[in-house]
């Protein structure tokens, strides 16, 4: 099974991502991981995306495509994958259409941008150990303390509000067409994001079997 997930930064897609990947024993595939692996060893790929980004540059969809190209025709994706990450625009899909790989199913979380914004902004960080906690729903014991190893909790930068908030108005910009553009194959699953993550991942699974 081909599949990719959308949604939102925030929605919880890298969860439901790896769920999928254990139940379905197939490979997440993440465009940041594959791109971090293609350069470090140095494809043809990953050598072309490392001159844009040495240079400060964003790395152009060609490149980003040849490299997702070479991942799909490794042995574990014989059998499906999982798309995290891409394509993130209409431009990106049409090119994926034309390498001539099917995908049998799109995911969409829906999660609304109020409640991603509370999330977000809510998660707060270890210092010292990277332990995750939340001031609504996993409240460290003493503010601002990790439970762990007492180090400082902070809230990283790309939580901030502001920072989440344009993140989210350039999903809507240019990867939320795609929910059109696979619609319009028949392809696209909307799954509505819920509270537990144990529901979102019920209704996951219920709309790859449908």
């Amino acid at each position: 099974m081909n599949l990719i997930l959308l949604g939102a930064p925030g929605a919880g897609k890298g969860t439901q991502a790896e769920i999928i990947c254990e139940t379905y024993k197939i490979p997440a595939i993440s465009t940041g991981n594959i791109i971090r692996e293609a350069l470090k060893s140095g494809t043809e790929m990953g050598l072309k995306a490392k001159s844009y980004m040495d240079a400060g540059q964003l790395v152009p969809d060609e490149v980003v495509i040849g490299i997702i190209k070479d991942r799909l025709a490794q042995d574990d994706c014989k059998n499906g994958f999982i798309l995290d990450g891409f394509p993130r625009t209409i431009p990106q899909a049409e090119a994926l259409d034309k390498m001539g790989i099917v995908i049998d199913k799109v995911i969409d979380i829906e999660v609304p941008d109020e409640k991603i914004v509370q999330r977000m902004s809510g998660r707060r960080v270890c210092e010292a150990c990277g332990a995750s906690y939340h001031i609504l729903y996993k409240k460290p014991e003493v503010e601002g303390v990790c439970g762990k190893c007492g180090g400082t909790l902070v809230q990283r930068k790309d939580d901030h509000p502001d920072t989440v908030n344009a993140r989210l108005k350039v999903y809507h910009e240019q990867t939320e067409p795609l929910k059109a553009y696979y619609s319009a194959q028949g392809k696209l699953s909307v799954v509505e994001g819920q509270e537990e993550v144990a529901d979102t991942t019920k209704l996951t699974l219920a709309a790859l079997k449908a």
